[in-house]
C-alpha cells in the first residue's frame, strides 16, 4: 500500500544546473543561444535540401531527416531546460516525464541508424560509384529512412513503460536536467536486474552494431581513397565524406559515453555535462560542420535565398562525385 501510495505522486523534481546557482542566467543565455543556432542552422539546411535541384541526392536526402530529427530532439528538452533554468521549482509530472523519455530513446535510435545509413551510402558513392544510381534509388533511399525512424519504436515504447511501471521512493528528485533512463532508474527501489541487463543489450544494438557498420564502412572508404590515382579525386572523395565522420565521432563518442555506463557509475554532475554537448551542442554543430567546407550547400544557399520563387517541381537527380 506504502509504495502505491508513493506511485500515485505523480510529480518529480529536476535537480538540473542547481549545483551551479551562480551560473542559472549566463547558463540560459548560452544555451538560448545554442538553441536558436539549432533550429536555424537544421531548418536551412531542411530548405535547401528540399528546394534545390543540385541537392536532390541520397546524401542530403539522409542529412535532411539527421536535421529534422535534431530539430525534433532538441525541442524534446531545451526549451523545458530554459525554463526550469529560470524557475526555482523545476517540477514535471510522471506523465510528461516518460513522454520525454520515451522521445529521448526514439530519437537516439533513430539517429544511430541514420548515421549507419548515411556511412552505407558514402561507401556506396565512393567504392560502387559504377553502381550507386541503381544501389540508392529513390525508392531504396526512402525505405532506409523508414526504417531508421520506426527503429526507434518499439524499444521506446518498451523500455519507457517498464520503467514507469516500478514503484519510485524518495524524494523523487532527478540528479538531471531532463528524463533521461539512468536517473530515473536511480529512484525506483525495488530489483531492476533484469531491466538493466536488457537495457545494456538494447543500448549495444543501438550504439555498437550502427557504429560498427560505420567503422567498417569507413575503413572501406579511406582504402578506395589511398588507391584513387589521381590527388583531386582523392581530395574530393575525403571532403564528401569529413563532414559524416566528424559529426558521427562526436554523437558516438557523448551518447556512448552516457549510455553504456553501468548505472551510477558516472557521477551526476558529470553525466549533465556529457548529456549537455550531446543534448545542446551536437545539434548545433552539425549544420555547420556539414555546411562549412561543402560548396554545394554554400551555392545552394546562395540560390535558394538569392531567388523569388522558393518551391520548383524537380525530379531526382543523379548523384555527383
Amino acid at each position: 500500500a506504502g509504495a502505491a501510495g508513493l506511485r500515485n505522486q505523480t510529480y518529480f523534481t529536476l535537480q538540473g544546473f542547481s549545483h551551479l546557482a551562480a551560473l542559472q542566467v549566463f547558463l540560459f543565455q548560452g544555451i538560448l543561444l545554442m538553441f536558436l543556432v539549432t533550429m536555424a542552422g537544421n531548418s536551412l539546411i531542411i530548405i535547401v535540401a528540399t528546394t534545390d535541384p543540385a541537392l536532390h541526392t541520397p546524401m542530403y536526402y539522409f542529412l535532411k531527416n539527421l536535421a529534422f530529427i535534431e530539430i525534433c530532439f532538441t525541442l524534446n528538452i531545451v526549451p523545458k531546460m530554459l525554463v526550469d533554468l529560470l524557475l526555482e521549482r523545476k517540477v514535471i509530472s510522471s506523465s510528461a516525464c516518460a513522454l520525454q523519455l520515451y522521445f529521448v530513446i526514439f530519437f537516439i535510435t533513430s539517429e544511430c541508424f541514420l548515421l549507419g545509413a548515411m556511412a552505407y551510402d558514402r561507401y556506396v558513392a565512393v567504392c560502387r560509384p559504377l553502381h550507386y544510381a541503381i544501389m540508392m534509388n529513390r525508392r531504396v533511399c526512402l525505405h532506409m529512412a523508414i526504417a531508421c525512424w520506426m527503429a526507434g519504436v518499439p524499444l521506446s515504447v518498451g523500455l519507457t513503460a517498464w520503467l514507469f511501471s516500478y514503484p519510485f521512493c524518495g524524494s523523487k528528485e532527478i540528479e538531471h536536467f531532463f528524463c533521461d533512463i539512468t536517473p530515473v532508474l536511480d529512484l525506483v527501489c525495488s530489483d531492476t536486474y533484469l531491466f538493466e541487463l536488457l537495457l545494456f543489450i538494447a543500448t549495444v544494438i543501438i550504439i555498437l552494431i550502427p557504429f560498427i557498420l560505420t567503422a567498417a564502412s569507413y575503413i572501406q572508404i579511406i582504402r578506395t581513397i589511398l588507391q584513387m590515382p589521381s590527388a583531386e579525386g582523392r581530395r574530393k572523395a575525403f571532403f564528401t565524406c569529413v563532414a559524416h565522420l566528424v559529426v558521427v565521432t562526436l554523437f558516438y563518442c557523448t551518447t556512448g559515453v552516457v549510455h553504456l555506463k553501468p548505472k551510477s557509475s558516472l557521477l551526476a554532475n558529470s553525466r549533465k555535462l556529457v548529456a549537455l554537448s550531446y543534448t545542446v551542442v551536437t545539434p548545433m554543430l552539425n549544420p555547420i560542420i556539414y555546411s562549412l567546407r561543402n560548396k554545394e550547400v554554400k551555392h545552394a544557399l546562395r540560390r535558394t535565398f538569392g531567388r523569388r520563387q522558393f518551391f520548383s517541381q524537380v525530379p531526382l537527380p543523379r548523384q555527383s562525385h
